[in-house]
């Protein structure tokens, strides 16, 4: 019995001084924390259910929420779906601005990029192409 108080104490007492560290931590290093101390937690609960010898009872929680996450992920990508249809009309704020109108090629940078000369046959341009695609393509 004074095993389980001290235990739920040093509990409380755990959970204060972290929610107080947390509230006056920078937002990065409370975050990485978090992190760190979940994983902690992870380990020390899988430790503690292989002592036991509970870890089948985690299998087989884990069996039962499977058709529930399941259609957790399907109902979260038809609300994406529906989300995109929405702002169709909406251009996304990181898309690359479109080429300027004056980017197109002329026949004579074409010619130059190939190695011909202007005026030259339709097959000696297939075989520059060719050539270049080889040098520039796995």
């Amino acid at each position: 019995m004074a095993l389980r108080l001290i235990l739920v104490l040093a509990a409380i007492l755990g959970i204060w001084w972290a929610l107080r560290w947390w509230s006056k931590a920078p937002p990065d290093q409370a975050r990485k924390t978090l992190i760190a101390a979940i994983m902690i937690l992870l380990v020390v609960g899988g430790i503690a259910l292989v002592a036991t010898g509970k870890l089948g009872g985690l299998f087989a929680i884990a069996a039962g929420l499977s058709p529930w996450i399941s259609r957790a992920l399907r109902l979260h990508g038809f609300w994406r779906t529906i989300q995109r249809m929405r702002g169709k009309g909406q251009e996304p704020p990181s898309a690359a601005a479109p080429p300027p109108p004056d980017s197109a090629m002329t026949p004579a940078q074409a010619y130059e990029i190939l190695g011909l000369a202007p005026g030259a046959t339709p097959e000696q341009i297939r075989e520059a192409h060719r050539r270049l695609m080889r040098a520039n393509h796995p």
